[in-house]
């Protein structure tokens, strides 16, 4: 998480949220990076997680990341959690729930519906605190005086 976290820190230059995440094999090495790219770029899909994603796919030359974890400061979204599911990663680790848009428990369970044929582990709840505060100084920074 302490990757993800310091991804995060990087997505605010551009002018987006700060959420990271990072994809890591099964000895922890980690397979791909990524931030928020929204407004820096211009991409309605530059989240962090979709970014880490496609870079751990490059790195181990597939799109099934099999045995492999998504590590993220907040609660996937329906779009990532459903990219995550994709790939088949074993495991979907985050800090803090969005109870507006998750969809790993919190408004939605994407990786837990039997529907699907891959279901992730999940993992909530990682350093949540040091997640959510990331996100409410960047959110207080906009907010207007008074």
């Amino acid at each position: 998480m302490a990757g993800a976290l310091a991804q995060a820190r990087l997505a605010p230059a551009g002018g987006d949220v700060p959420i990271g995440a990072v994809v890591v094999d099964r000895d922890g090495r980690v397979l791909g990076r990524g931030h928020n790219v929204r407004e820096a770029e211009g991409d309605p899909v530059g989240h962090a997680e979709v970014l880490a994603l496609r870079e751990a796919g490059r790195a181990v030359g597939s799109w099934r990341l099999a045995g492999a974890s998504l590590v993220v400061t907040l609660e996937p979204c329906a779009m990532c959690a459903g990219a995550a599911v994709l790939a088949r990663v074993e495991r979907i680790v985050y800090g803090a729930a969005d109870p507006k848009a998750g969809a790993v428990g919190s408004l939605w369970d994407l990786p837990r519906d039997q529907r699907l044929n891959h279901r992730p582990e999940v993992v909530p709840g990682i350093l949540a605190e040091e997640s959510a505060a990331l996100l409410d100084k960047f959110f207080a920074s906009r907010r207007p005086i008074g």
